[in-house]
């Protein structure tokens, strides 16, 4: 087992990552109010293990399976659950699931009584190397992409890589565009670990998988120690976010996944780069052929203009006092927060 310390003073947790179910802290495990709140897929396969590792019997709230479901009224929906069988303080709410579910759960974790505890169990290749870690929680709205949330993070985090073997191969490839992304933020031997590793990667090597989720939450965990509420460093882990948020909001939430939807932003956001000189054409092709390597699309959906994109950025957490920023790469495997990207360039840029 390996294990990831995100450092928070008092709120400070660890990452566990293993082949199976890493063990409980002993304060968890003998909690005798747990809540498992999964979706119907996962809880079929993984519901009886997680119940395991708790000493008292488990209750479970089930959420329908898919993005269209992480919204206010699933929120209500679970705190509606939590009230009626009326669960204390003292209850532990358990995120079994992928993104949506940790999201969720969360916010609901957040909310109830003013703030309960709870722990996050990614099944997922995307939570387990980004939603699940840091904190963020939020449900989407029509008009935006996790604008109603909270900041609150999970006692815990525990990371079985075998739960990957499950996953669609879409869902697979969907993880591979928040790993990639890492790379492109700030550490560029990451991306040559991952273009070397690439054909492991896709096999499913255990002791690959391990290593690179383990590379990817440490690196998250350093980000948000040093800045946990995204007043700077962290706003760079929305890498190609701004452009992917706009294009599920656009079709809406479901049509398409949401590492699919980032994998074309991150792309996008390196042409975007390279037409202010700040890449070579062949370091933007290096980025559109590792995503392809995955099975990632790289263009955005045939239905959608630039000038689609901008309502929804502009309603984007990113904007401040109206003006847009954007995490640019300013070198392969060097990003920063610009805001000085106007409109009519980005037409100009994908007309």
């Amino acid at each position: 087992m390996q294990t990831v310390a995100v450092q928070l003073g008092e709120r400070s947790y660890p990452i566990q990552i293993a082949q199976a179910f890493p063990a409980l802290l002993p304060e968890i495990a003998a909690a005798e109010q747990v809540v498992i709140v999964s979706n119907p897929t996962v809880a079929a396969r993984y519901l009886p293990q997680v119940e395991a590792l708790f000493q008292h019997p488990c209750r479970h709230y089930l959420v329908p399976d898919g993005e269209a479901y992480k919204t206010l009224a699933t929120f209500e929906a679970v705190l509606c659950y939590l009230l009626e069988q009326k669960l204390s303080r003292q209850v532990v709410l358990v995120a079994l699931g992928g993104g949506v579910i940790g999201d969720l759960t969360g916010f609901v974790a957040a909310c109830y009584q003013r703030g309960v505890r709870f722990i996050q169990i990614p099944t997922t290749l995307l939570s387990q190397v980004d939603s699940s870690v840091g904190g963020k929680t939020a449900v989407n709205h029509p008009l935006g992409k996790n604008m109603i949330g909270a900041f609150k993070q999970p006692e815990q985090v525990l990371i079985s890589t075998a739960t990957l073997a499950s996953l669609p191969p879409r869902e697979f490839a969907a993880g591979m565009a928040e790993v990639i992304k890492y790379a492109l933020i700030s550490d560029l031997p990451f991306l040559d670990w991952l273009e070397q590793h690439a054909d492991a990667i896709s096999a499913q090597q255990p002791a690959t998988l391990a290593e690179m989720i383990r590379h990817c939450c440490q690196m998250k965990a350093d980000i948000v120690s040093r800045d946990e509420t995204e007043q700077g460093e962290r706003a760079l882990l929305n890498l190609g976010h701004t452009f992917g948020h706009a294009i599920e909001a656009f079709l809406g939430y479901g049509e398409w996944l949401h590492g699919e939807a980032v994998a074309v932003g991150i792309l996008m956001a390196h042409q975007l780069a390279h037409s202010r000189g700040y890449l070579q054409l062949a370091e933007v092709e290096r980025v559109r052929n590792i995503l392809q390597h995955f099975k990632l699309p790289v263009s955005a959906p045939a239905s959608m203009h630039i000038t689609d994109f901008l309502p929804f950025m502009k309603t984007d957490k990113k904007v401040v006092n109206g003006q847009l920023r954007f995490i640019l790469p300013v070198a392969l495997g060097r990003s920063q927060m610009l805001t000085d990207v106007s409109e009519a360039e980005l037409i100009q840029v994908f007309n």
